[in-house]
């Protein structure tokens, strides 16, 4: 039987200056985990926030922390990260001289440790550090901005990944343009999860949340049940 998909909102999509009351609203409304996009100008054309903010937030929710950094050099911060609650700690590839030796330091630090790629990167290039891994994250945008559209050509790699990943407990997770009538294409390729920022802060209000989330969760289900 195949697993109910994770859904993570992404709060880069939040109203920033009620940061706290989004949170409570969208763990309320049925999120399954938190998505914070970390990004710092320089790695992706956008500034977001960082560990401290992250700290901040922490005891707002259980639910988990997942800090996908779009870093030019994540592993001065790690230890940061970890120390602020994060419970999944995401890094590009292409930002990572060394990515074995970072995928090992976030689990050093007690955190799951994820690669993103971006849509150019091959799939392949998790091969060789597929045992120091927790989750991959297919990037279907290219990062830096919300509300861009899906790219459909993302489908056949994260297939492509399912393959490479095989029995493995390692979560692929999906980043961009994920709407109701996006998801099934991803779950039927191998998702597990998937981050959604623009199509569930839409209507400004928990109920609105619930309604949007639930979209998004009843159209994988169908994808699901029809496997």
């Amino acid at each position: 039987m195949s697993k109910d998909i994770i859904i993570a909102p992404s709060i880069l999509a939040s109203d920033f200056s009620r940061l706290g009351d989004e949170i409570k609203a969208v763990d309320q409304a049925g999120a399954d985990w938190i998505h914070l996009d970390v990004m710092d100008g320089h790695f992706v054309p956008n500034l977001t926030f960082g560990p401290p903010i992250i700290k901040a937030l922490r005891n707002i929710t259980d639910k988990i922390f997942d800090a996908h950094l779009m870093v030019s050099n994540p592993d001065v911060l790690l230890a940061d990260y970890a120390a602020a609650g994060a419970n999944y700690i995401t890094v590009h590839a292409e930002a990572c001289a060394h990515l074995d030796r970072t995928l090992s330091h976030i689990r050093e630090l007690g955190c799951k440790a994820g690669v993103a790629l971006n849509p150019h990167t091959p799939a392949n290039v998790i091969e060789h550090v597929i045992d120091r891994l927790d989750l991959v994250l297919v990037m279907t945008v290219n990062p830096g901005f919300g509300g861009q559209a899906f790219i459909p050509a993302m489908v056949q790699k994260i297939a492509r990944i399912n393959d490479i990943i095989d029995a493995r407990d390692i979560v692929i997770e999906v980043d961009g343009g994920i709407t109701a009538d996006t998801v099934g294409a991803v779950v039927q390729a191998g998702a597990d999860a998937v981050v959604a920022g623009s199509a569930i802060f839409r209507g400004d209000n928990q109920a609105s949340y619930r309604d949007n989330i639930a979209r998004i969760r009843d159209a994988a289900r169908q994808v699901n049940r029809a496997l």
